[in-house]
């Protein structure tokens, strides 16, 4: 049987899809390449996974869009997954005050699509959602605990994800389906996307492009390396456990300023940083409470700020040669 992996091309996507192959399995990939940020990138990215379905596993990658319900409905009958894994989403808090209905569209009912075509299934799939720490809003619980209510949530990204977790319950309490949703603090790594900070960062200190720092770097944030986010959403993908919220971070905050310091230091080079007021959509602390991705899922991270940031320079550093 396959694993169904959303967003495939993307950051997380194309990290998830690589390390089920080398687990030998037979993923299915989707993405609709979309232009948030260069297609190209993502076509890198899925240049990569290939590469690895050279030595183990198996790839098969479908240009598409979650939208689609005839598309969906041809794959899952195609195929018949054993597990979801849904990744694809419109990412940023920020933009996504402009264009909440985009958001919505993609975020909420791609999400039922998935969930209606899993309740069809003879044998249904385990279902596993890219969910957010941005939920939590501005609670002034720390650490974040998911039983906090999350119903505070400050941008229609965070809103988005928060009712793709709550449809998620209603298909369990009426089909029956496993779904556990995974909270995500701060991810980065290699093959990040250029819109997050850690990259945003080094593109400054090679090319001089302005940086908005917001809050004069004043912001902790959970710094999470791509590889544990990815050993815990394999590891969700492989439990049937009903419904479940679970957090997935490093456990560690870690000062913005301080973050941004590292990246400086590794490059040799000062970023161009302008300081800018924090945003309503904005907060200042993230910081996870991982006790239940241990107990349900083995979840221990392994890499900190220091190693992360390495090997994150050291891919970028290979990117721009």
């Amino acid at each position: 049987m396959s694993v169904f992996v959303t967003g495939a091309a993307g950051f997380i996507g194309s990290h998830t899809a690589v390390r089920l192959l080398q687990q030998g399995e037979q993923v299915i990939g989707i993405d609709n390449l979309n232009d948030y940020y260069s297609p190209e990138r993502k076509r890198s990215n899925l240049r990569e996974v290939a590469q690895e379905a050279r030595s183990a596993g198996q790839f098969t990658f479908v240009e598409g869009d979650i939208r689609d319900r005839a598309l969906l409905e041809r794959l899952f009958q195609a195929h018949e997954p054993r597990a979801v894994i849904h990744l694809a989403a419109m990412a940023g808090v920020r933009i996504s005050v402009e264009d909440p209905w985009l958001y919505y569209d993609v975020n909420l009912t791609g999400t039922l699509n998935l969930l209606d075509r899993v309740r069809a299934q003879k044998q249904r799939a385990t279902f596993v959602l890219a969910s957010t720490s941005s939920v939590y809003g501005a609670t002034e619980a720390l650490p974040f605990v998911e039983t906090d209510p999350a119903d505070r949530p400050l941008a229609p990204y965070a809103s988005s994800k928060r009712a793709a977790e709550l449809l998620g319950h209603t298909y369990h309490h009426l089909h029956g389906l496993d779904f556990t949703a995974l909270r995500f603090f701060t991810v980065y790594g290699p093959r990040g996307r250029p819109d997050m900070m850690a990259y945003k960062v080094l593109d400054s200190a090679y090319g001089g492009s302005a940086v908005p720092y917001y809050n004069g770097g004043q912001m902790h944030r959970d710094w999470t390396f791509i590889d544990d986010i990815v050993a815990g959403v394999v590891a969700a993908a492989d439990r049937r456990l009903g419904y479940q919220i679970i957090n997935l971070g490093r456990g560690e905050p870690v000062l913005l300023a301080d973050f941004v310091a590292a990246l400086e230091q590794l490059a040799g080079k000062r970023p161009h940083l302008i300081e800018q007021p924090m945003s309503d959509a904005d907060v200042k602390y993230t910081y996870a409470d991982i006790g239940k991705a241990r107990t349900l899922l083995g979840y221990e991270p392994k890499v900190g700020v220091a190693e992360g940031t390495r090997r994150f320079f050291e891919w970028y550093r290979g990117q721009r040669a």
